[in-house]
């Protein structure tokens, strides 16, 4: 197992061949993948309201930014892979850290390559099957990911490369469907709020409800953190590509759900099952139904490659520090990457999607069950720049959080709000997150070598 200190330098054996281009890339193509083509109903339909749907994508945007300063601190002082874990490791005890990555592996991060390979799904399966198709979905949703887990195998190179043109080619895909929802011109009568009785409390709870939509369509940008060992100039590279391709995204984010909502309106597209694809349906027929299918699938299909290539990074680091299944600390000969590492995540990506076949929509029961996990830990990785300012202020901070504390205290505000909505609204889901996170206390009493469990 590495001790603390050997976090704060940059000596690693796997090979820093990424550079800005290639972890701003990350950074964009780990956001932009389902989500802002599949949560923009739910949320339209739990605000009811054109001004609370876009009050939940400005939280979103800032509560991510000012995430991201705090993620910039610690990634620029610690560059190694695996990202929140590396952090927890850091700042409190190795149970904390164990049960975070446990959790990462078995609900959040599996869950999430599972949500956008089944959303991947559905969008192909449409286009030959008309009508409910559950277990060809998930068929297909099994083929991408053991492909695509086969495909980040073979080495980090290429894997760059097609970052930076997938990062491009979804630029590119919703600035044309910006264009094309507002090239008839603004439908002002769309942007009028249907009639609602919430306010107050219940306002603010339908807001952070819909915020577990929110955050998922967000989700991803702390993408590159994951690979710092393979980033070159990382105390650098880290934090610009963390600014940048959040801000980047979130003015993406505003300007295409404008263009929902100038097709749609606030009540069709509450309705929609398929935003997107009612919305250029609705600007240039069944020719703008088809492209959006096809712009999805592109865009879901590279976002669940960057999850399984970053992601793949933490079991490694986790197995390396002796908190989980040895075999995952082992390293390809010849491509030099955590190939054991990568199959695992696929095999439990597998069974998720498989699980999901009970749930009447596969795609929301997934983010209901990680959602609520999710936020704890988030509240204690954020939480953890805190401490480590006190634990080790002697340590080199290429950069610091701008506003600290008040930025740390806003973040902190809105997740633990979150997350309460979320035990609120999403009880059963969550309850289930909770119980399999605690399954890790067997594993970690039963499995994990004392040496590893010494806070060093």
């Amino acid at each position: 197992m590495q001790n603390k200190k050997s976090l704060f330098d940059e000596k690693t054996e796997l090979q820093r061949k990424l550079g800005l281009p290639e972890t701003l890339s990350i950074v964009i193509n780990r956001i932009i993948g389902s989500g802002i083509f599949r949560t923009p109903a739910p949320i339209m339909f739990i605000t009811a309201s054109v001004s609370m749907f876009y009050g939940v994508w400005i939280v979103g945007g800032i509560a991510t930014i000012l995430g991201a300063l705090c993620y910039a601190e610690l990634v620029a002082m610690m560059p190694r892979s695996g990202g929140p874990y590396v952090f927890l490791k850091a700042a409190y005890p190795p149970i904390i850290t164990f049960l975070r990555g446990w959790a990462m592996f078995f609900v959040s991060e599996t869950g999430a390559i599972a949500a956008v390979a089944l959303f991947f799904s559905e969008n192909a399966v449409s286009l030959f099957l008309p009508g409910p198709a559950k277990y060809p979905v998930a068929f297909m949703a099994i083929c991408i990911v053991l492909i695509l887990s086969l495909f980040n195998s073979c080495g980090i190179k290429l894997s760059g490369f097609l970052q930076n043109i997938f990062g491009l080619l979804k630029i590119a895909i919703l600035i044309l469907i910006v264009v094309t929802a507002f090239s008839s011109g603004i439908h002002k009568e769309n942007f009028s709020s249907p009639a609602t009785n919430m306010s107050g409390w219940g306002a603010l709870l339908a807001i952070f409800t819909a915020l577990r939509y929110g955050f998922f369509a967000y989700s991803g940008w702390e993408g590159a953190t994951y690979v710092a060992e393979e980033v070159k100039n990382p105390s650098k590279n880290l934090p610009v590509s963390l600014f940048a391709g959040i801000g980047l995204v979130m003015l993406l984010y505003l300007l295409i759900n404008s263009a929902y909502i100038n097709l749609l309106g606030p009540v069709k597209m509450a309705a929609s099952k398929a935003v997107a694809v009612d919305s250029m349906q609705a600007a240039i027929g069944s020719a703008g139904a088809l492209f959006v299918v096809i712009a999805i699938m592109i865009n879901t299909f590279s976002n669940v490659n960057a999850q399984i290539f970053v992601k793949s990074r933490t079991w490694f680091a986790m197995s390396r520090d002796g908190l989980f299944f040895s075999p995952l600390s082992k390293i390809h000969p010849k491509y030099k990457t955590p190939n054991h590492s990568i199959f695992a995540q696929a095999i439990w990506a597998t069974i998720l999607i498989l699980f999901s076949t009970l749930a009447q929509s596969a795609y929301e029961a997934v983010i209901d069950y990680f959602s609520f996990t999710s936020a704890v830990f988030n509240v204690l990785t954020f939480a953890s720049i805190f401490v480590l300012r006190r634990k080790y202020p002697e340590i080199l901070r290429p950069y610091k959080a701008w506003g600290y504390p008040y930025t740390l205290i806003i973040v902190l505000l809105i997740q633990v709000t979150f997350m309460v909505a979320t035990l609120i609204t999403a009880l059963v889901p969550s309850l289930l997150g909770i119980a399999l996170t605690a399954t890790g206390l067997i594993y970690y009493i039963y499995f994990v070598p004392e040496t590893s469990k010494i806070n060093n």
